[in-house]
């Protein structure tokens, strides 16, 4: 009976674990669907970060993979910032950009590096190839425009990835309206309409700055064709005091006078500016605002007629001042 006893006992326990085995095989296939379904409505809802992509892990290596699998990856982000501070300090921009590439697939979510990584790109990168005079002119002139593609590619990246946050949106804008960078594209009127758009998306999500709407106004206004909404937007904000700056007035200005050709511009400007002589100095100051690209409607009109109420004699006259040529990537690099 006891040899019995002990031939019995491993087939009881292999019996024992075999049912273990398969009762756990059963919970966690029966898990998986769910589980699957769960993480990927909590990475649609952005509760919790996509996974770590095969080429991410590979390019911050295996020990900082570990790390970053273990949920630790804003860790790693900043520490892949410091080098990257390293990187900008030698004026390794490919190393830079690269770097920023990582940083944002280990922490998506976060603003900052979205636009820090932008700002190396489309300033200091640019900035490196428009004043490295060590390099051939032609050379430093893509290096330059490449450099503000990319920043614009990230920052566009980023938006995807956060198309709610009003700042990256307001971002782009900026760099859109540059007078130093919307050169780069090859398009002013679809620049400046991108540009628009983007403050319009960023001022709609209802959590932007003030002055974000006024910005859109100022590169709405200087695309062909959209004077009738430009002046529509002008309109409204200039209803609310706290809006009128000295561009929007100038602006506002503008734009009545191309809607009504036949309107008395001098008094229209002395009744936005107050008095003569803050509608002459301020229409001066646009009228010299070459390299921006705002309009001019009326402004010549208006400042002829001022000159002749301010008695300005014809040597201080404003157009006997030369006015600033636009420049562009012709003028830093050569034809």
């Amino acid at each position: 009976m006891c040899s019995r006893k002990r031939n019995s006992e491993p087939v009881k326990n292999w019996q024992r674990n075999g049912i273990l085995l398969a009762a756990l095989l059963a919970f966690g296939a029966a898990r998986m669907p769910y589980e699957a379904a769960l993480g990927k409505q909590l990475r649609a809802e952005r509760l919790t970060p996509p996974p770590l992509e095969i080429g991410t892990r590979d390019r911050i290596g295996q020990t900082s993979s570990a790390v970053a699998l273990g949920g630790l990856r804003t860790l790693v982000a900043t520490f892949l910032n410091l080098r990257a501070f390293t990187f900008f300090q030698d004026q390794r921009w490919d190393d830079v950009a690269e770097t920023f590439d990582t940083i944002v697939d280990l922490a998506p979510r976060t603003r900052y590096y979205w636009e820090t990584g932008s700002w190396h790109s489309s300033y200091n990168a640019a900035s490196y190839y428009l004043e490295n005079s060590k390099l051939p002119a032609l050379r430093r002139r893509e290096a330059w425009r490449a450099a503000i593609y990319r920043g614009r590619a990230f920052l566009e990246r980023g938006i995807r990835n956060n198309p709610d946050d009003w700042s990256l949106l307001a971002n782009l804008g900026f760099l859109l309206s540059d007078t130093n960078k919307f050169p780069a594209f090859r398009d002013a009127n679809e620049t400046f309409m991108a540009a628009a758009d983007a403050y319009r998306r960023s001022a709609d999500t209802g959590k932007a700055l003030p002055y974000v709407r006024r910005s859109q106004l100022y590169s709405l206004a200087r695309v062909e064709g959209k004077e009738q909404e430009a002046l529509a937007l002008a309109r409204s904000l200039y209803a609310v005091r706290k809006n009128r700056t000295p561009t929007l007035l100038i602006l506002l200005f503008v734009l009545e006078a191309n809607e009504n050709p036949a309107e008395d511009v001098t008094q229209r400007a002395i009744e936005i500016f107050e008095t003569p002589q803050k509608a002459y100095d301020a229409l001066s100051v646009h009228w010299h605002r070459t390299r921006e690209r705002f309009p001019v409607f009326g402004v010549a009109a208006a400042l002829k007629s001022l000159e002749t109420t301010l008695v300005i004699s014809p040597e201080k006259s404003i157009f006997n001042q030369p006015l600033q040529a636009p420049a562009g990537p012709d003028d830093w690099f050569g034809k």
